[in-house]
């Protein structure tokens, strides 16, 4: 820097990585600072000077603004990317389309009239005269965006265009007439935010990244008053702080201003105001917002005096329970408090019941701590001043306070409204000649005694002063009066929270390191002490807490505490880790979860851990003490005496439940003070129970019987009281409300009332009773289920109170009283389509109706039910057997119908249907049972001998033949050409035939071992040919795949089409190739289905799916040479037993290579990737935008994406057969 003072640094950025500082100058130096080494080094120069330096986010990229009017893009090591103008005449990439959709000749103009299609666009006036002309930089959160601010050099005026971290413009702003210089992109990144003078306001505007504008808010100062020097987001986009200073102050140096605005439900609220006033060395120099903590500003003044503040969210709101203010809350709008009684009118902000207008912007409300005063207010302003707004007394209405959203127009506000009582100045904790510290006082309390505390800050950074404040005796004509200092308290720490108890007049501070101090403020000598608990020690939180409250739990007072990440202490007793919010009404304390409900216990009668337990357990869902709430709900107050709990949505409007809790407590109350209408309507209102009325204290209700109806005065609730007192009535109600309604129980119930011999006085009626049913159900339905109880009565009692003519029903009814008992309940049910107890009915009325009954079983497939109705030993099980087995039969189920007929001694189907079902000895059994002779059973034999030949089973056509036709030559030629050999070789022993060894036996084995080496031959050449054209397919696929991804190709699941004749398909290909052939196998058969799947995979060089038909046809080779090991096995051993050693031996070895060669090659063709895949696809149910991306970088997506993942699986060789012969090796 010059050694005269000229110099001037544009920017400044501390760089952790590097243990560094950057500093750039107006003289157009870049230095490093060394923290460590505390060296400087010029890391580079710009000869025409430099205006800003702005580093990104990520601290990857570095923008200087130079003198020449451009803009330098560097990396981290200050290697230049780019330089650009700063002044660009194009729009930039996002520029907008036109449509053509008419000119604006022809478009609809609104209220500015046609004229304004004429007008001529009015030219932008220059900036500010204290426009300090400089660009401004802001960074988008993400990085991906910069947006530069800068004066036009043609017309004078600014203009914002939005840059990519290339520096590609991405979009100029549209002429702005006014737009400042202050400029601040918004983490999130929706909106940046910049400064405008209108003609009659000062606005904050914001614009969108296209350089639209896009709503604003007005400043609360005139025309020219103020002007914005920043304009600063904090981390989590919630609060926009505004630095201003005044304008045209002469002899004298400015006024500046801090102040914090917030937005919730599109309006922006004025939430905190900080006035530095206007000494030098109060003067701002820097504001930031600190990165970790979102809610902490760090604000630097001319003197070099540094303060740093702290905030965090809480709502004031009254805390009595007798008053009639007692659930008032207020919002703090800048100069405005908006106060909402929420016994009134559960209306959201910015909506209010009134509105209190104050001199000054307004920085702290607190309400009375006196239960009988809970809606007066004081209100702490940002001159240090207290206003006193009090309910009653006064019969002037107060031009400060006007009705809100529930008063004016002409209508008459049921609400009463406060007045201002006093003004009160706080002079402690300043003094006009020293540093001025904004907010030096936080934590405005108002005793039940009228007086007030307030904590300041000591004399040293980490130390506070507790004062106890009481009001001067007033001053006539003074209009405004002082307070006493009454004591002061140092606190050897920074106070960070306090709460107060007016049940015990007790305070509780929370210090930033976490421990509590006790203040009780009526003792003779008040002293601060620690909070300790019944066992003396004393408490500490674990993590400092935004919200404490003092709760008694089990008769000890306690406090409990909750941090910003949901941690909820009792004293220090971490008793949850999810709680969102939490609210002490009484002996109930609420709270809000993450898990998004709302949960009230008492703490009455509740320990610490029984607590905790409740906390940390999910309750039942019908559960009193636990509701749902909508996501992200808050509590914000509790309505006293009205078991209301108001919730807020993130959005910021408001929900009100009545927690079951919080209600059965209130009710249990007003019956205990015998205010049964109060009890009446809450619990009419909220579907409670009645039952409650009288169970809650039987002796007492009975007692005041009197008053209760007095009190009702009505009969119709009198009347809905009795009716759910009647048990009856309970038991119709459940059984008619299960699903499905029983509602022929229910109907049973009442014909059981009109059964009873001795009715009970104070039972109820049938007829009271089934009007009290055709309220719950449809008429005509009942009716129905009326004739199902086979009581006339009931079911005329039923049809008169339908719809139904007379003429319809009772002609019906009457032919059914004409029937025998049986016979007519067979006709209900089967009117009522209850064909099983039709049957049971039907069953009863003797043989002549036999014929109609199993036609019924016929007809409704009844066939199990009715047999249950004979004895076995009937005709009647017999034809229904019959009949049941001819059914099954049509099924092709023709094993289960030949037990039937067995069972039944219907013999002769039984056989054939063993005979179709394939049961062989089952049907030699019937022919038993028949009494077939010799030859027919011969006859028998061979015609199922045929039938097993042709499925293979030829060792059971063997035994056929041999013990039942004495055939046994055919029988040893049969197990011959089935490979049977050691069978054949018993047979031919048996009967002395050793001729056939050399007629038969031997060629056939000699014939079996060539037919086996000719297959294991094919299978070996078919099996490495198929494996070397896999090797080959994956080759290609691997060069297509690693080309692809030099392109960035996005769908990586396509991936697999890849061959040797085409280098890609595309998806659209893929699914124009299946969508027709799917669309025709959607109507074939599950088989037809399989084949068109299977055909997916052709074997045809070059197919989309060549690879998976490879992997099917080397899995299915394995498969088959694993399936003839065994057989294999036993030729050779018949091959050595005659001396054919050199077939055999031939045969071993060329198995054994096979085997061997499939065993090595299963690794190479079944990798483990392709195992892994299997198990874990990487597309699939259970993946997800990560696993598919990770999959896609590891080159996984070379596995194919496969319908049939057990095709990725390796077949398993059996090495527990001992197949091999060692005579032979």
């Amino acid at each position: 820097m010059p050694e005269d003072g000229s110099g001037c640094i544009v920017g400044i950025e501390d760089l952790p990585e590097q243990e560094s500082v950057c500093v750039a100058t107006a003289a157009g130096d870049i230095l490093l600072c060394n923290l460590s080494t505390k060296q400087v080094e010029c890391v580079g120069s710009v000869d025409s000077g430099l205006s800003t330096m702005s580093w990104s986010p990520d601290q990857e990229l570095v923008l200087l603004a130079t003198g020449q009017q451009t803009l330098i893009m560097m990396t981290r090591d200050f290697e230049p990317i780019t330089e650009k103008q700063i002044h660009q005449d194009e729009f930039g990439e996002g520029k907008f389309v036109a449509l053509g959709w008419g000119k604006k000749e022809t478009q609809f103009h609104g209220s500015e009239g046609k004229q304004a299609a004429h007008r001529k666009q009015t030219e932008v006036s220059p900036t500010s005269a204290w426009d300090d002309g400089r660009p401004r930089v802001t960074w988008r959160g993400d990085g991906q965006f910069v947006a530069v601010s800068a004066v036009c050099p043609e017309t004078g005026a600014r203009k914002v265009r939005v840059w990519n971290r290339e520096l590609v413009l991405q979009s100029t702003s549209e002429p702005i007439a006014g737009l400042e210089q202050a400029l601040s992109w918004k983490p999130s990144g929706n909106l940046i935010a910049s400064t405008q003078e209108k003609p009659n306001r000062h606005d904050v505007v914001f614009l969108e990244k296209n350089g639209l504008l896009h709503g604003e808010f007005t400043l609360p100062f005139r025309k020219g008053q103020v002007k914005v020097n920043e304009l600063l987001w904090n981390a989590d986009s919630t609060i926009l702080a505004i630095w201003l200073e005044d304008l045209k102050v002469e002899n004298s140096s400015p006024n500046s201003y801090v102040q914090l605005w917030t937005t919730g439900n599109y309006h922006w609220y004025l939430k905190q105001s900080l006035h530095f006033g206007s000494l030098e060395e109060n003067q701002l120099v820097s504001l930031l917002w600190d990165q970790e903590n979102p809610y902490r500003l760090h604000v630097l003044c001319q003197g070099w005096h540094y303060l740093s503040y702290d905030w965090h969210w809480t709502t004031d709101h009254g805390m009595g329970e007798n008053s009639q203010h007692v659930a008032n809350v207020a919002v703090i709008d800048g100069d405005k408090v908006l106060v909402t009684a929420f016994q009134h009118a559960v209306v959201p902000p910015p909506m209010c019941t009134y509105e209190i207008q104050l001199q000054q912007a307004v920085n702290q409300v607190a309400f009375h701590t006196d239960p009988k005063h809970s809606g007066d207010m004081a209100i702490l302003d940002a001159d240090n001043k207290i206003s006193v707004y009090r309910y009653g007394q006064s019969t002037v209405n107060d031009r400060t306070v006007r009705f809100g959203a529930v008063g004016g127009n002409g209508f008459k506000a049921a609400v009463e409204i406060p007045y201002l009582d006093k003004t009160y100045r706080v002079d402690v904790g300043s003094n006009n000649n020293e540093v001025v510290n904004p907010l030096g006082l936080r934590f405005l309390t108002w005793l039940p005694d009228d007086s007030f505390l307030v904590v300041g800050q000591g004399q040293h950074a980490a130390q506070s002063v507790l004062y106890h404040l009481t009001a001067v005796p007033h001053v006539a004509e003074a209009e405004e009066e002082h307070l006493n200092l009454r004591l002061s308290v140092p606190v050897d720490g920074e106070v960070i929270s306090l709460c107060c108890s007016p049940v015990t007049k007790t305070v509780a501070l929370q210090l930033a390191h976490r421990q509590i101090l006790k203040y009780l403020w009526e003792a003779s000598t008040p002293v601060l002490e620690p909070w300790r608990t019944s066992n003396g020690s004393a408490v500490q939180f674990p993590y400092p807490c935004v919200q404490t409250s003092i709760a008694r739990i089990s008769g000890e007072e306690m406090i409990l505490g909750l941090t910003d990440r949901c941690r909820f202490f009792v004293n220090d007793t971490e008793v949850a880790s999810n709680i969102t919010s939490f609210a002490t009404y009484n002996e109930f304390l609420l709270v809000t979860t993450n898990s998004h409900t709302c949960q009230c216990f008492c703490l009455k009668n509740i320990s610490v851990k029984a607590l905790q337990a409740g906390l940390s357990s999910a309750a039942a869902p019908n559960s009193e003490t636990l509701r749902k709430v909508e996501r992200g709900s808050r509590i914000i107050t509790v309505v006293p005496q009205d078991t209301k709990v108001v919730l807020q949505m993130p959005r910021g409007n408001l929900e009100t439940v009545h927690h079951r809790a919080l209600v059965l407590a209130q009710v249990r109350k007003w019956l205990d003070r015998l205010m049964f209408r109060e009890a009446f309507q809450c619990m009419r209102k909220l579907r409670i129970n009645l039952n409650l009325l009288y169970d809650h204290n039987p002796k007492v209700f009975l007692e005041n019987a009197e008053t209760f109806i007095r009190q009702i005065d009505s009969v119709n609730y009198i009347n809905l009281f009795f009716t759910e007192l009647k048990y009856c009535l309970s038991i119709l109600t459940a059984h008619v409300k299960k699903s499905p309604p029983e509602l022929e129980i229910a109907l049973q119930k009442v014909h059981d009332l009109r059964e009873s011999i001795t009715p009970d006085v104070k039972a109820v009626s049938a007829e009271e009773a089934l009007k009290y049913l055709l309220f719950l159900v449809d008429v005509n339905e009942l009716y129905d289920y009326s004739l199902g109880t086979y009581d006339f009565d009931l079911v005329i009692m039923v049809a008169e109170k339908s719809q139904k003519d007379p003429k319809e029903y009772l002609p019906f009814l009457n032919t059914l009283q004409k029937m025998e008992t049986n016979y007519q309940r067979y006709t209900i049910d089967r009117h009522l389509k209850r064909y099983t107890k039709a049957l049971g009915h039907l069953s009863k009325c003797g043989p002549e109706h036999f014929s109609e009954f199993l036609n019924l079983v016929k007809d409704q497939n009844q066939y199990c039910e009715a047999l249950k109705l004979y004895p076995s030993s009937t005709q009647e099980y017999k034809d229904i057997s019959d009949a049941y087995g001819e059914y099954l039969i049509q099924k092709q189920l023709y094993e289960q119908a030949a037990l039937i007929f067995a069972r039944a001694g219907i013999f002769a189907k039984a056989l054939d249907a063993f005979q179709n079902s394939g049961s062989w000895q089952q049907a030699l059994c019937m022919a038993s049972w028949l009494g077939y002779s010799k030859d027919k059973q011969s006859s028998l034999a061979r015609s199922m001998a045929g039938k097993l030949v042709e499925q293979r089973k030829h060792a059971e056509a063997a035994i056929l033949l041999e013990q039942y036709t004495q055939d046994y030559e055919e029988a040893v030629l049969l197990l011959l050409e089935g490979a049977v050999w050691e069978e054949a070789l018993r047979l031919i022993h048996k009967y002395g035939r050793l001729d056939i060894l050399e007629t038969n036996f031997k060629p056939a084995i000699l014939e079996a071992q060539k037919s086996q080496l000719i297959f294991l031959n094919s299978q070996k050449t078919a099996f490495l040919r198929h494996k070397n054209r896999l090797q080959a397919v994956r080759e290609l696929k691997e060069k297509a795949c690693e080309s692809l991804q030099d392109y960035e190709m996005p769908n990586c699941p396509e991936l697999d089409l890849f061959s040797e004749t085409s280098s890609v398909v595309t998806a659209s290909d893929m699914n124009s190739k299946y969508s027709h052939s799917n669309s025709r196998i959607s109507a074939r058969s599950s088989k037809n289905r399989r084949k068109a799947e299977r055909k997916r995979y052709s074997l045809k060089e070059g197919s989309p799916f060549e690879d998976m038909a490879l992997l099917e046809v080397l899995g299915e080779s394995v498969r088959a040479v694993e399936t003839v090991k065994g057989d294999i096995h036993i030729l050779l051993k018949q091959l050595v037993l005659f001396g054919y050693d050199e077939q055999a031996g031939a045969l071993q070895q060329v198995l054994e290579e096979v085997l061997q060669l499939m065993e090595t090659s299963i690794p190479e063709i079944w990798t483990p990737d392709l195992q892994q895949s299997s198990v874990n696809p990487v597309l699939g149910p259970n993946s997800t935008a990560n696993s598919i991306m990770a999959a896609y970088q590891q080159k996984r997506m070379m596995t194919p994406v496969v319908q049939d993942p057990e095709l990725l699986i390796p077949p398993k060789l059996n090495k527990n057969l001992q197949w091999k012969l060692h005579l032979l090796q």
